[in-house]
């Protein structure tokens, strides 16, 4: 516990739990969540969060339209950016790191419309498309997502990478655009079976 010297130290504003969270009008919140204190969330009411989850940090999720659906053992790295107009998804495990950006949705860069949320709707050309971070993936610091990407089960992507487009499941990319690179080993598995074990012993 925190002496009281420190409790209100500006540095470590701490997290909220889940308790606190159901009160504060969130479509759904699992057990074990923690959200600091300092993320900016807009559209509580079209974000699920299941069990297991932490969010860091000065994390932007803005979903005032769309939905964010967030599964079970899931983290979001400090200073990410969410923008879910279009949809985002993070399957079970999965994981990024820090300064991630997923984006569901984008203005047009060809100069056929009006761009930024200002103009009128009727003025924009958006392209909207879902971004599915599938089971196991993990996000390099300072990756960008763009709409309708779909990180299958088992994708590592590395740090400062561009996604424009759907990987391979199982497998390492990286670079601008991320390419493949390798398979990736499924090693990890074992551990989620022991995880899944324990949770049924204490379940039972």
């Amino acid at each position: 516990m925190k002496s009281d010297k420190y409790r209100d130290n500006p540095f470590d504003q701490g997290y909220y739990d889940s308790d606190e969270l159901r009160i504060m009008g969130f479509q759904a919140v699992g057990r074990n969540v923690r959200i600091a204190k300092n993320c900016t969330i807009l559209g509580l009411n079209n974000i699920s969060l299941g069990d297991n989850i932490r969010i860091d940090a000065n994390v932007v999720i803005a979903c005032a339209s769309g939905d964010l659906t967030i599964g079970n053992y899931v983290h979001i790295g400090a200073g990410s950016h969410l923008a879910c107009v279009g949809g985002i998804k993070f399957d079970d495990f999965s994981n990024t790191s820090q300064g991630v950006k997923i984006y569901s949705g984008t203005d047009d860069y060809h100069g056929l419309t009006l761009t930024n949320p200002m103009v009128p709707q009727e003025y924009r050309g958006m392209e909207l498309a879902p971004v599915v971070i599938g089971k196991h993936v993990i996000i390099g610091s300072g990756t960008v997502i763009l709409p309708g990407a779909i990180l299958p089960v088992g994708v590592s992507v590395g740090a400062m990478s561009l996604v424009t487009h759907s990987l391979k499941p199982w497998s390492v990319n990286a670079g601008i655009p991320a390419k493949f690179i390798k398979a990736r080993s499924k090693e990890l598995l074992r551990y989620e079976e022991l995880i899944e074990q324990k949770n049924a012993d204490r379940n039972s």
